[in-house]
């Protein structure tokens, strides 16, 4: 139960946040959000169930809310906030803006951080060998081949700046982009860390790792929270039931839990790593020279053995099979020289699914035998038997290799798994690799992943906030809280929070009578000959686009024939196209923005900087990755349909997102022209017209 000393507290917090803020106009809303958070999280709804669902739209200042509502609960009932989001954009906004003013104005006193997974910062001492002169015995370690010229230039500047402390040693901090095959060789692994020699104790990991220890909230994306929970909590971030999370951008966090579930693994390039592990397994037992090294690298060598004849066995099957898996029925190009075949319903061929019992059990106990040598080398540098310089470079390959067999055994896990009729099935394909030479790639998703959620996270957490403009989907919270493995009566509570806007009379939703639906040959045609008007209605113009084909087909026509000048998703870069549309709003002049799906997420320009939004087509997803397919088929197949419980919900989603681009703040104006006549046509298009705001509509007949 919420105290009453809490109560003031919260109330005086926020009290303190409106006399320090210039023009602060108490809203309703925001109030409103404070009181449930904080009840909900104190357990006045449910003592055991302490989890609320918010959609809070634009401009009701949810960050601020849940910021006021769980710190000073946390800081009185001594637990921790993690506030997880989705993108660096929010990330940022709440680590340099509105973490220090609530700390500075609100009267609290806490520490925040941001929190990064190990392997955003660089390894001290892998940069130092690294950084070392090409003569040195240890920099031929580092690198797979031979840095160029420009590479060690930069390395030498990453490891004076960070030995001058002008540089913290995350790779976000950097000014310049850092090569990924150059980070990889220098970032922070577990395996490499040997935190008990002196100089590893100033590596940036551990330093950022001391200020999380020391912190009171810590702002977290939702991939770094998701590999904490997947290690059972508190490895990474503090343990669940002593944390209050608050799970910003929440509508992401179904597929990024998905993606984080997901494993794959390549026939021949795992055959030829397989042979690495089996050599730095030797060698680890040469330099450790000790009689307990010996049985762990004999057995690793046999199992290393047993696991290239099988994974052999299931390249060869595949190879012989390829008309069968690769056909132009049963195939779906998805890139340039690469094809995949989709297991239907999961069920893969029993030749596959036999090794995958073997090849997940060889697997399992090659990682014994691996971390086993991994921590009797670790053991010998620290009772000073192996110099640190020549065991950490081995660590640092082993390391690696351990990560890589991780996944591989993930990967025949979900093979060798016997899917239940309880539960939809996993998505397994497969795909074939062309390039300097022909592979395959084995991949394997889970397709739902509430229970992940629920088992991880929901049942241990001391109590969690999840957030966003849209979790609702048709008016309803069913779809969501579907994805993210929440029950309807199991103690969890959901509000809808309105935004303060007066969308009635600061904007309009113009459906114009258009002759031709999106699937229609001629509707790109009528899209060219519509727009130059529909431009010209204001200055600054956001077009958006559900395919880069369409955008560019119109872009052309526009700029050759209509000679109009804009800016195209993907010619430039994503800041470079809005610090230029700014400054010519800034100056007056006309601008134009063509974008895609990711322009209709996150996109912030308030006021004068877009008063004509134009959507030229419903934001319809069509099933193309294989997970998506096999979702469809499980739906299907269950007697339901695909089309209206997942691509019309998302659907909504998504419209809902790229009308929020108009109305940024209380004052902005404009219009939303939607070029779909599919929404006053189809039965499902009032349901998507009425998840909107309430925008003033005007529909031509």
């Amino acid at each position: 139960m919420l105290s009453e000393k809490i109560k003031q507290a919260i109330r005086a917090s926020y009290k303190a946040i409106g006399e320090n803020l210039p023009n602060f106009n108490p809203r309703k809303q925001q109030t409103f959000l404070i009181a449930e958070i904080a009840k909900t999280l104190a357990g006045e709804y449910d003592k055991n169930r302490k989890i609320i669902v918010i959609e809070a739209g634009t401009g009701t200042g949810k960050s601020l809310a849940y910021s006021l509502s769980s710190i000073p609960l946390a800081l009185a009932k001594k637990k921790k906030v993690v506030i997880s989001t989705a993108t660096v954009a929010l990330q940022e906004q709440l680590v340099d803006k509105d973490l220090p003013f609530i700390k500075d104005n609100a009267g609290i006193d806490f520490k925040f951080t941001l929190a990064k997974g190990r392997q955003r910062y660089v390894c001290r001492q892998k940069l130092a060998t690294a950084a070392a002169d090409n003569d040195s015995p240890q920099a031929g370690f580092t690198f797979a081949e031979k840095p160029s010229a420009y590479e060690i230039k930069l390395i030498k500047q990453l490891y004076k700046a960070l030995k001058d402390n002008k540089w913290q040693g995350d790779r976000d901090s950097w000014s310049d982009t850092i090569p990924n095959h150059i980070w990889q060789a220098i970032q922070s692994d577990k395996h490499s860390c040997l935190r008990h020699i002196a100089e590893h104790n100033y590596c940036p990991f551990h330093k950022a790792r001391d200020a999380m220890d020391d912190a009171d909230v810590l702002v977290v994306n939702h991939s770094l929270l998701l590999s904490d929970l997947e290690m059972g909590g508190g490895r990474i971030l503090p343990e669940p039931d002593e944390t209050f999370y608050i799970i910003d951008e929440a509508h992401h966090l179904p597929k990024v839990t998905r993606d984080h579930s997901s494993a794959a693994i390549t026939i021949k390039g795992s055959l030829e790593w397989l042979q690495k592990l089996t050599e730095a397994s030797d060698k680890i037992s040469k330099l450790v020279k000790s009689q307990s090294a010996i049985s762990p690298a004999l057995k690793l060598a046999d199992d290393c053995q047993s696991l290239q004849a099988d994974l052999q066995k299931v390249g060869q099957f595949i190879e012989s099979n390829q008309a069968s898996f690769f056909n132009d029925k049963q195939s779906l190009d998805n890139k340039a020289g690469q094809e995949s075949y989709r297991f239907e319903h999961g069920i893969i061929p029993k030749l596959i699914k036999t090794n995958a019992e073997d090849l997940a059990e060889y697997s399992r106990k090659c990682l014994t035998h691996s971390n086993k040598l991994y921590a009797l080398l670790l053991e010998a540098v620290k009772d000073g038997e192996v110099q640190s310089y020549l065991a950490e470079p081995l660590l640092a390959e082993c390391g690696f290799l351990i990560q890589r067999l991780e996944n591989f055994h993930a990967l025949w896990k979900m093979y060798d798994r016997t899917d239940s009729d309880k539960v939809a099935p996993l998505a397994r394909w497969l795909e074939k690799l062309e390039g300097k030479k022909q592979d395959f790639l084995l991949s394997a998703s889970p397709i739902e992943v509430g229970f992940t959620l629920e088992d991880n996270l929901w049942s241990k957490c001391e109590g969690a906030v999840l957030c966003s403009a849209t979790v609702v989907a048709l008016n309803s919270f069913d779809h969501f809280r579907r994805k993210v493995g929440l029950d309807i009566n199991d103690g969890t509570q959901y509000q809808q929070v309105s935004s303060p806007f007066d969308y009635q009379n600061n904007a309009r939703l113009v459906i114009p009578n258009i002759r031709f639906e999106p699937n229609h040959p001629s509707f790109t045609d009528e899209l060219a000959k519509l727009l130059p008007e529909l431009i010209k209605q204001d200055k600054a113009t956001l077009v958006l686009f559900s395919s880069y084909w369409q955008m560019e087909q119109v872009a052309r026509v526009m700029r050759e024939k209509h000679k109009l000048s804009l800016q195209m998703q993907g010619e430039q870069s994503r800041q470079f196209i809005i610090e230029n549309h700014k400054k010519k709003c800034d100056n007056d002049k006309e601008s134009v923005i063509f974008g895609t799906q990711s322009f209709s997420e996150g996109l912030d320009l308030p006021g004068k900087y877009l008063t004509n939004l134009i959507i030229t087509k419903l934001p319809f997803s069509v099933p193309t990755s294989p997970v998506e397919e096999a979702h469809a088929e499980y739906i299907t197949a269950k007697g339901g349909n695909p089309f209206m419980s997942i691509t019309v919900p998302e659907a909504s989603n998504k419209l809902i997102q790229a009308c929020g681009r108009l109305l940024r703040n209380e004052a902005d104006t404009g219009v939303i022209t939607l070029l779909d006549k599919r929404v006053v046509t189809k039965r499902y298009g009032g349901e998507l017209l009425d998840a909107l705001p309430p925008f003033k509509r005007v529909i031509e007949r």
